[in-house]
């Protein structure tokens, strides 16, 4: 297992322990130690920063993202302001199509998604009217079953949602709470947007580069601990405060029983510039093997989606690479990348968050350790609003 490499004295000591290298952590690390100009250790049991937002080039020079994609985008001003001191931005354009019936769909559901339905041109007033006959009088959703059916009825529910959810969280809507399919926007207009916010854009060198310079930033403050896991930190490593950012229930131990999460598995795909001429897929742009960055795929496949990267980094290459995505069991050795969101589940962390907060010294900070699920920006939102908090600055 490996062990823990300081070049530091017998008996290091920080300000601040912190253990996790992804949004959360890095932006606390980065803010104690240009606000506070307090020192800060940083272990990942990873080999390399950034946690699941870590990007790459594979062997085929495709930069592609390693845990899933990774969608930026925000309407906070302090986020972006923030983000911006270390990454430039390339606009992006999120289109995600649902494949399914032997063709794609606009997705998430709108006027266009009404209008492949139908054969023709519609109105945004004829599709309100369908779905106002369709949707099921919920006034208040219980699970993401009933926030569907309350949204668009029977017919669409099961042609995009029931068997996806089914396959991503190996439970039925009905059983999870109703935010899971709540975060999906139903729209009655042309907007083929997947996401919501103002603000699309990827950073123009890469996630990875982004981390790399907030780390820069930091100087000799802050001392970077990959392949460490929090476990074997040494006994002789003295810091004031601790930063978790970590699954909350193996911190305590699992003391009051694990918290359930759901893993992913990816299986990539490259493809030569001369593969794709071979190819000659018809619904591909020039360069591409599909024509969109997402394509779902609810019904027929196990995989849940395939993701080409490239359509949103704007990477000049001939070459490209799809990334299947299959959802996972947790199980030891995986990767927990989302908390499901259950009331059984719930109750057995807030346990654990009352745990959290008799703590002395220590924030837990992030979706594992939170037990939620936060966009990228949420994640940094937090992190910057907990340090202001926490260590005592004006927001």
């Amino acid at each position: 297992m490996p062990g823990f490499k300081s070049s530091h004295s017998a008996h290091p000591r920080f300000d601040f322990l912190i253990v996790g290298a992804g949004f959360s952590g890095l932006v606390f690390a980065e803010r104690v130690c240009n606000v506070l100009g307090k020192s800060c250790l940083v272990v990942d049991k990873r080999p390399h920063i950034g946690g699941n937002c870590y990007d790459v080039i594979d062997p085929s020079g495709v930069l592609i993202h390693k845990y899933g994609p990774h969608y930026f985008r925000t309407d906070s001003r302090r986020v972006l302001d923030y983000l911006s001191e270390f990454t430039e931005w390339i606009p992006a354009n999120y289109v995600i199509k649902s494949y399914t019936d032997a063709k794609y769909w606009s997705f998430p559901i709108s006027l266009n998604t009404f209008e492949e339905l139908v054969g023709r041109k519609a109105t945004p007033e004829e599709f309100q009217q369908w779905l106002d006959e369709r949707k099921v009088p919920i006034a208040q959703p219980r699970n993401s079953e009933e926030m569907v059916l309350s949204q668009v009825g029977h017919e669409l529910y099961e042609k995009f949602f029931k068997r996806y959810t089914l396959k991503q969280w190996k439970q039925h809507p009905r059983e999870l709470d109703a935010s899971v399919c709540g975060r999906i926007p139903v729209r009655t207009d042309r907007d083929a947007r997947y996401l919501r916010e103002k603000f699309q854009s990827m950073p123009k060198e890469g996630y990875t580069r982004l981390f790399e310079t907030m780390v820069a930033a930091c100087g000799n403050r802050l001392h970077l601990e990959p392949e460490c896991d929090f476990a074997h930190v040494p006994n002789s490593v003295r810091y004031d405060r601790l930063v978790y950012t970590g699954p909350i229930d193996a911190y305590f131990g699992e003391c009051y029983g694990p918290l359930p999460y759901r893993s992913l598995r990816f299986e990539p795909e490259p493809f030569t510039g001369e593969d794709l001429h071979r190819l000659r897929r018809p619904t591909a742009p020039l360069g591409f093997w599909q024509p969109y960055v997402q394509v779902n795929y609810p019904n027929s496949e196990d995989f849940t989606r395939i993701v080409e990267i490239k359509h949103v980094t704007q990477q000049k290459t001939p070459n490209t690479t799809i990334v299947r995505e299959y959802p996972a069991d947790y199980t030891p050795g995986a990767l927990p990348y989302y908390p499901i969101p259950t009331k059984a589940n719930e109750e057995l962390y807030q346990k654990y968050r009352q745990l959290a907060e008799a703590e002395k010294n220590t924030l837990f900070l992030g979706r594992l350790a939170m037990y939620r699920y936060y966009n990228m920006d949420q994640v940094v939102a937090a992190a910057l609003e907990r340090f202001d908090k926490w260590c005592g600055q004006p927001g």
